[in-house]
């Protein structure tokens, strides 16, 4: 704590937001049906944006497919599952603040979706105006968010500030740059629901 404290006191000054619109939660949410054949499997997506990224991955994390996504609005593609060994899989569509997980398993080249296990990760995002850097998480199920601002030296890092914020669905954050931060490029990284997410900036 008194590393935090004194690096608080060396250029971060942490506020909590009092009031802020979880707006941004709801734009573009994109969701899904599922179609299945003997050997197709059709996913349809909608409210998908340009630059959106859409994965196959395996239980443990591995990138079997990986496609970006062109155009705004409707995306329909099928896809042979049934050529994977048997095991637990799921599609991912990253998007701008949004990551939408899709589970599913092979078994004897038998493919099976629980869509109720599907479920929505939020990112973290990050807004700077002036000397403030804005902080924003929807954490729907209480999930813990814990961030760490580094100062990025060569070669090396500092970390200057961290927090784990728990126990609410809203998380609200503002960090302000005061005027003895050194000047420089610094690095948030945010660690929640088994992830890292990694933003730059430069004061």
């Amino acid at each position: 704590m008194k590393k935090v404290i004194k690096n608080t006191k060396k250029g971060i000054l942490m506020v909590a937001m009092l009031a802020a619109s979880l707006s941004f939660a709801n734009e573009g949410t994109p969701f899904f049906r599922l179609a299945s054949n003997a050997k197709k499997t059709s996913l349809t997506l909608d409210y998908v944006k340009e630059g959106n990224t859409l994965y196959i991955k395996d239980s443990y994390g591995v990138k079997l497919y990986e496609e970006l996504i062109k155009s705004n609005g409707h995306y329909v593609k099928g896809f042979d599952l049934t050529a994977l060994p048997d095991g637990a899989y799921h599609f991912e569509l990253d998007a701008e603040v949004q990551i939408k997980v899709i589970p599913f398993t092979v078994e004897s080249n038998t493919i099976k979706f629980d869509t109720e296990m599907a479920k929505t990760i939020f990112k973290p995002t990050v807004r700077i105006k002036d000397d403030l850097v804005f902080v924003s998480k929807l954490a729907l199920n209480n999930e813990p968010l814990k961030i760490e601002v580094y100062y990025e030296k060569l070669n090396s890092s500092e970390l200057v500030l961290t927090e784990t914020i728990k126990d609410t669905k809203n998380i609200q954050r503002v960090y302000k740059l005061t005027d003895d931060l050194k000047s420089g490029d610094y690095k948030i990284v945010f660690t929640t629901n088994g992830r890292e997410f990694t933003k730059f900036i430069n004061n």
